[in-house]
């Protein structure tokens, strides 16, 4: 009973207890719904306080545009109205501007109307007054001017041929004087041994015994002496001597110190061959090498690349025309330097040109092209200065593009020309001076031409009658450009025209 009554007990609290909560929830929710309504009413509120505020701005942001937009226009109609009044202003001014030049124009269509009957006028009277000229003259109109051009040509030409003369004499009397100095004064401090040109050498035998040795068992000794040196052995019947023949000079350098080497020592053999021309060639590489060195210091030129002085020191087994071309091209530089500090130009480019404008002919014999284009390309090689390169290249031009270029090229031909300095075939010497007395002849009024001081001048004799004193000094001139158009000489060719007249009587 006691049980049942606490589990009877137990529901209804717990009955009650449910109830309480449910009441209390109950209570909760309404005041959460009273809330919520609230705080909606707020927001509504609040959002149409931002719905004013947003209309208010934007009514007066579209006020403000309004008022810009509105004073643009304004400013636009002005600018329109200004534009509108100077162009009206221009079309008034061109329309002025048009009935000016209207009124000139009907002006200057009276005054063409009165210039055309005034050239009428003229015309007329010229055509009466040249028709009483030809009448008087007994001459027509076009034989008149033909006469009158004919005279005037002739003593125009008379004119200038004197006006040339004078200033020719005047230029002379200037320049020949300083010329004359400056290459006086560069020959006379300097002189070259000339050498024979020649592309054998002889080497001296101590007896015609050796001769055989030289050749050796079925020829081996002289073909390895050809195979080592690369040059040909001739040995003929001149006694107690043998030829060494080659066009490289280096080459057949080193063959003659070889075999003078070998005949000293009476050993003749192939492997004696081999060690003698090794020998020969340390020896002919030491004394290109001091070649160079003394030719570098003799002109004066510094700051060369060592493998290019070597290629200056084989240039003293190089000859050309006779003479040797190391010393020739110390003789250029030395000659290029005084030529350069005379007329104030660049003296140790001049220097350099003047040493190194052969140089090509240092590997004329090993490689194909002109010594000039081979020259260039050593140039071009050693990165030598533009103006090097120049005089280089252009030592034999006409053309040539520095002063320094020029100096050199006169150097070269002052060191050619000088006498005795190279030696030409007897056949190439006539030659020449035929072909200069040829050119002396082909004028007109030439008596005689002759050719003298080894083709270095000519000396042409004229009919006094044909050729008058003006007419000398222009042959003079005339024979000298056909001499430089047709004719290759070395250095420069004097022409002297010479005109007299003789009178004589006999004593009766």
């Amino acid at each position: 009973m006691e049980v049942l009554i606490a589990i009877l007990a137990a529901i209804i609290g717990a009955g009650a207890g449910v109830g309480g909560g449910i009441a209390y929830r109950n209570s909760i929710d309404k005041k959460a719904v009273v809330g919520a309504r609230g705080t909606a009413s707020q927001i509504v509120h609040e959002a149409g306080e931002e719905k004013k505020r947003v209309l208010l701005e934007a009514k007066e942001e579209a006020l403000q545009t309004r008022q810009s937009t509105e004073g643009e226009i304004k400013d636009r109609r002005r600018e329109i109205q200004r534009s509108e009044d100077r162009l009206s202003t221009r079309e008034e001014s061109v329309e002025k501007r048009q009935e000016s030049v209207e009124a000139r124009e009907a002006t200057v269509g009276e005054w063409e109307t009165e210039v055309e009957d005034k050239l009428g006028e003229v015309e007329s009277i010229k055509t009466e007054q040249n028709e009483k000229l030809e009448s008087i003259a007994s001459l027509t109109l076009t034989e008149a001017k033909d006469q009158i051009m004919e005279t005037a040509v002739g003593e125009m030409e008379l004119e200038l041929q004197k006006r040339y003369y004078g200033l020719e004499q005047v230029m002379l009397a200037e320049a020949d004087e300083k010329a004359k100095k400056v290459v006086s004064l560069a020959i006379q401090r300097l002189a070259a041994d000339v050498v024979s040109e020649t592309t054998t050498s002889i080497v001296p035998l101590p007896n015609d015994e050796m001769k055989g040795r030289l050749i050796g068992r079925e020829g081996r000794n002289i073909r390895a002496i050809e195979a080592a040196t690369g040059v040909d052995l001739i040995i003929d019947d001149t006694p107690e001597a043998v030829t060494i023949s080659c066009f490289e000079p280096v080459r057949r350098e080193i063959a003659r110190l070889a075999l003078t080497s070998m005949i000293q020592d009476g050993r003749i053999h192939p492997a004696r061959i081999e060690e003698a021309v090794e020998k020969a060639t340390k020896e002919v590489d030491e004394t290109i090498a001091r070649a160079g060195d003394q030719a570098v210091i003799d002109a004066g030129v510094r700051g060369l690349h060592p493998d290019l002085i070597k290629l200056i020191g084989r240039l003293n087994y190089r000859y050309s025309y006779g003479e040797n071309v190391l010393q020739h091209s110390v003789e250029v530089a030395r000659l290029a330097g005084m030529l350069a500090a005379e007329t104030e130009a660049d003296v140790q480019v001049a220097k350099a040109g003047g040493l190194l404008h052969d140089i090509g002919k240092a590997l004329t014999h090993e490689v194909e092209g002109s010594h000039i284009e081979i020259g260039d390309e050593i140039a071009k090689r050693y990165n030598l200065p533009p103006k090097v390169q120049a005089a280089v290249a252009e030592h034999h031009d006409d053309d040539r593009g520095s002063v320094e270029a020029f100096l050199v090229a006169a150097a070269d031909a002052i060191s050619a020309a000088r006498p005795g300095s190279r030696r030409d075939t007897v056949e190439m010497y006539l030659k020449r001076l035929e072909a200069l007395e040829d050119v002396a002849n082909s004028f007109p009024g030439v008596e005689k031409s002759f050719a003298i001081q080894a083709g270095r001048e000519v000396r042409i004799l004229v009919q006094p009658e044909q050729v008058d004193d003006i007419g000398a000094s222009n042959l003079a001139r005339n024979v000298v450009k056909k001499i430089e158009e047709n004719l290759v000489y070395p250095g420069q060719i004097k022409v002297t025209v010479v005109r007299e007249t003789r009178a004589s009587e006999i004593a009766k």
